[in-house]
């Protein structure tokens, strides 16, 4: 179950960061070119890029760094709105050079300043290795400022920035598959919400990292680190608030549902996790219908839970959520998608353990025969060829096997490198089945040769 809200892209860096730190304040940003396109004229009186013009004008380079700071704080909320991530990110690196100018780089609106930064970075862009260098450069300064502090507004701005740089800390650690670092960070935040809460009198002005937030991370990061009863705790609660705040046909439930079946299942209550995904499930239909990439995924993960279970009643429901999400990720994302290959590889593997091998193999000739790729190089295609290879090994069809395994190795040399684990897994298989085929032949040919033999010393008799 994919547990995090936050898909991070595969190269860690940002190339952009040097250029966009850089940039001039008096220099006009991609952002700024970017939001004229978004908002044509109609052509009746001032437009709205008109408009957004004029204020972009007022704002030169004569302009106060103050100014020019309090139009970038709006222009990022604006861009964030718009989901024009990227920008709004660049916005907030010109937030942190302005904030220098005009505080210096040891006060604490300059850090708060960067822990922004930061949490754009993780929530933004989702890339938690800028986002823990630029958390971490703010953290000494909130500190020192927090103990020194006399005034209430500027404690409680203090303490907000703290529970947003420990929460982003936490959630970058724990994307990063640090548990025990996460929680640590993850505790911190918590702390800090307990101390402004107690500071305010139990109200907690508006901020950016909700107590739902945390609460969520929290217990992600105890699942991280097999806390499985403290998860459930945290879980548990947000699920309450949630219902409380927005009914129990809320789509943000469906996560939630799917992080404590997961808990159920690592404690072996699989009953109680496939009544959770059930809860998902319905949700799911109702907010996304029945053909949607979210109820394909739900009815998927039923499937699974039903399976773990080992109870034979529960064999025709695995089957039935199998086809159900085959079907719904086949129409919705196409037959060629990673998911709806995997999910066939899924459903295939366990007609095989259920003894069912020749449905397996329809099952997956049918997902070959669907794909436009089957004559290219595809790590799926390969993955098939593979497992139908063993169905028929299984069935004892040398030959047929032996072909299919041909077939998956030349495709897995051109996908892999030479020296990769299925590589050579693929061609120990295929030596051991063409050994056995060698025995199996000569098995076959010794009546036989017996014949042949008899038959030779009557000739030379004769």
């Amino acid at each position: 179950m994919r547990a995090s809200p936050i898909r991070i892209p595969t190269d860690s860096d940002d190339s952009n960061w040097d250029s966009c730190f850089h940039l001039s304040h008096q220099t006009k940003s991609p952002a700024h070119e970017q939001t004229y396109e978004l908002y044509p004229s109609d052509g009746s009186g001032e437009s709205e890029e008109d408009t957004k013009a004029k204020e972009e004008k007022s704002v030169d380079c004569m302009s106060l760094p103050e100014e020019k700071l309090a139009h970038s704080q709006r222009k990022t909320a604006e861009l964030i709105k718009e989901k024009m991530n990227t920008q709004a990110n660049k916005e907030l690196i010109r937030c942190v050079i302005l904030s220098r100018i005009i505080f210096g780089e040891e006060h604490w609106k300059c850090a708060q300043a960067l822990t922004n930064l930061a949490y754009g970075y993780l929530t933004l862009r989702g890339l938690p290795a800028q986002a823990k260098k630029h958390a971490e450069s703010a953290k000494n300064t909130l500190l020192t400022w927090k103990g020194n502090m006399t005034s209430n507004k500027e404690k409680k701005e203090i303490l907000g920035a703290l529970i947003m740089l420990y929460y982003t800390l936490g959630v970058a650690w724990l994307l990063q598959n640090h548990g025990k670092e996460a929680y640590f960070n993850l505790q911190r935040a918590e702390r800090s919400l307990k101390e402004l809460k107690e500071f305010d009198k139990g109200s907690v002005y508006r901020l950016q990292v909700s107590e739902k937030d945390l609460t969520i991370a929290l217990g992600r990061a105890s699942l991280a680190t097999h806390r499985l009863n403290l998860a459930l705790a945290y879980f548990e609660k947000t699920i309450g608030d949630i219902i409380i705040a927005k009914g129990d046909k809320t789509s943000d439930l469906i996560s939630l549902y799917e992080e404590i079946a997961q808990i159920e299942q690592l404690r072996r209550n699989h009953d109680q996790a496939i009544q959770y995904l059930r809860k998902a499930h319905s949700i799911c239909v109702s907010v996304f219908t029945e053909v949607s990439p979210k109820t394909a995924e739900i009815s998927a993960l039923l499937a699974k839970a039903y399976a773990m279970s080992g109870e034979a009643q529960h064999k025709d429901a695995v089957e039935l959520y199998f086809i159900k999400s085959i079907s719904a990720y086949h129409e919705t994302l196409g037959p060629e998608d990673y998911e709806t290959l995997t999910t066939i590889e899924e459903f295939s593997k366990w007609l095989i353990q259920n003894g069912e091998k020749q449905e397996a193999y329809r099952v997956l000739k049918v997902s070959l025969q669907s794909q436009v790729s089957y004559h290219d190089c595809s790590e799926k295609v390969a993955k098939a060829l593979y497992n139908m290879g063993r169905i028929c090994f299984a069935k004892g069809d040398l030959r047929k096997s032996i072909s299919l395994l041909k077939k998956c190795l030349m495709i897995q040399i051109l996908v892999y490198e030479s020296d990769h684990s299925k590589i050579r897994e693929t061609k120990n298989i295929l030596s051991l089945l063409q050994r056995a085929k060698t025995i199996h032949l000569d098995e076959e040919e010794k009546p036989f040769k017996k014949e042949r033999i008899l038959y030779a010393k009557a000739q030379r008799h004769d």
